[in-house]
């Protein structure tokens, strides 16, 4: 009877923790989808002159949330019914989850200087079709103010391009109708890419750093579930039997 009770009590306390694993994880996903939401419009007219991967990589930050978001209801609904084999499948869920953030950080890190090398491409290209491409347009003017820069390395790569360009108006740190694009006093003179490189630099350091430490949370509900999972058959077999 002692041991019934024991029993009864190990699988309450797994279900409870198991539970609680799980209301952090979709509180998580809740987090991290709007930090993906959040980071896309904000940096909106800067990915919009960067590469697909850019844009491609927030996307799949998104998708995953939402999985993480809808795993962790179904897997309280498995956790109250005591479905072992979902329990297994849930854990081995968010072994890949882990694996995947892990990955992530570490490619973050590790492609930091492509991702530079790719911004400074695709700025320049878009500087090319500035005036003849509206939304472009929109977008260059709109990081030119943003950021507060001008051009891609600096200011005179308008007047550097073939054909050469005048400096935007969206140059001006003063008002546009006293503005002289031509009077550096009245324009930023950093380059666009400077600023993004700086904040990418500040930045993708503790995003790593994040990542891998966010990486081990999941294998915390891996523990729990393999665990709950394993009482639950233990004690179906010791009935049956």
């Amino acid at each position: 009877m002692r041991k019934d009770w024991d029993a009864v009590a190990t699988m309450g306390c797994l279900k409870v923790l198991l539970i609680m694993f799980n209301c952090f994880m979709w509180l998580f996903g809740i987090l991290l989808l709007t930090t993906a939401i959040w980071m896309r419009i904000q940096l909106y007219d800067v990915m919009d002159v960067s590469s697909e991967s850019t844009r491609a990589a927030l996307l799949a930050l998104a998708c995953l949330s939402g999985v993480i978001t809808l795993a962790a209801v179904f897997a309280c609904c498995c956790t109250i019914h005591g479905h072992s084999a979902l329990l297994f499948l849930y854990g081995a869920f968010l072994a890949i989850v882990a694996l995947l953030v892990l990955t992530g950080g570490a490619s973050i890190y590790a492609y930091r200087a492509t991702l530079n090398e790719k911004f400074d491409h695709d700025l320049n290209q878009t500087m090319s079709v500035y005036k003849h491409d509206e939304i472009k347009t929109i977008h260059i003017d709109t990081m030119q103010s943003t950021l507060q820069c001008c051009g891609n390395r600096g200011f005179a790569d308008w007047s550097d391009m073939s054909p050469p360009m005048e400096i935007p108006l969206s140059c001006c740190k003063v008002a546009e109708y006293v503005c002289n694009v031509n009077d550096v006093n009245d324009i930023y003179t950093e380059g666009c890419y400077t600023r993004v490189l700086q904040l990418i630099n500040c930045n993708i350091g503790l995003v790593a750093k994040i990542a891998i430490g966010v990486a081990f949370f999941p294998l915390i509900g891996v523990f729990l579930a393999c665990c709950l999972a394993n009482k639950i058959n233990k004690t179906k077999y010791e009935q049956v039997a």
